[in-house]
């Protein structure tokens, strides 16, 4: 019988096509792991960037503009990990 748990387009794959699948998925799983990461970098970096934009003068802002960067890069890493890691109905805590 069937496992009715896979989608339909997964239950006739081959034993590579199988492992091709495992690697994406545990690609996918990194990548939301660097987002969460970057996440908490991006959420402690705020702190500092209301003193650069009080203290700092003109547009030299770096903490700002690194806070920035940090916040796209966990917004692209999430995005591209819910992308590969879809179709998985579990958690993988590797």
């Amino acid at each position: 019988m069937a496992n009715t748990l896979l989608p339909i387009e997964e239950r006739n794959l081959t034993p590579d096509e199988v492992e091709q699948l495992d690697k994406r998925r545990r690609r996918g799983q990194l990548f939301l792991v660097l987002c969460f990461q970057s996440l908490i970098v991006a959420t402690l970096l705020t702190l500092w960037s209301g003193q650069d934009l009080t203290l700092s003068p003109g547009w030299a802002h770096p903490v700002v503009y690194w806070n920035a960067i940090t916040f796209t890069s966990a917004l692209v890493f999430g995005i591209v990990g819910i992308r590969l890691k879809r179709g998985s109905n579990e958690f993988i805590s590797y």
